[in-house]
């Protein structure tokens, strides 16, 4: 009978992990992904009241519907323009200014 550790490296991965990577990612983009957060649950609560398809929104941004998927993710770094697309098409406040 082996040690624990080396009963447990029976289960290792032959690939390395990225947690680290990833939550230090997570962790330098961190605002960003708040307020890109916030706009997906915004866009989900729009959609949800209109009863629209990611499909439909996707047309009324000009944008497609796997683009729409990716901001309802909430990890899509939003250009100001699609910010803007998003407020006038879809009459969703977004800015405070």
């Amino acid at each position: 009978m082996g040690t624990v550790v080396e009963r447990l490296r029976k289960y290792e991965s032959p690939t390395p992990s990225k947690w680290r990577e990833e939550a230090e990612w997570r962790r330098a983009n961190r605002s960003w992904l708040r307020r890109s957060q916030a706009i997906a649950m915004k866009l989900l609560d729009k959609r949800d009241e209109m009863n629209w398809t990611q499909q439909q929104v996707a047309e009324k941004l000009g944008c497609t519907q796997q683009y729409v998927s990716r901001i309802q993710r909430g990890k899509e770094n939003l250009s100001l323009e699609m910010l803007s697309k998003i407020e006038d098409s879809l009459d969703i406040k977004i800015f405070d200014l």
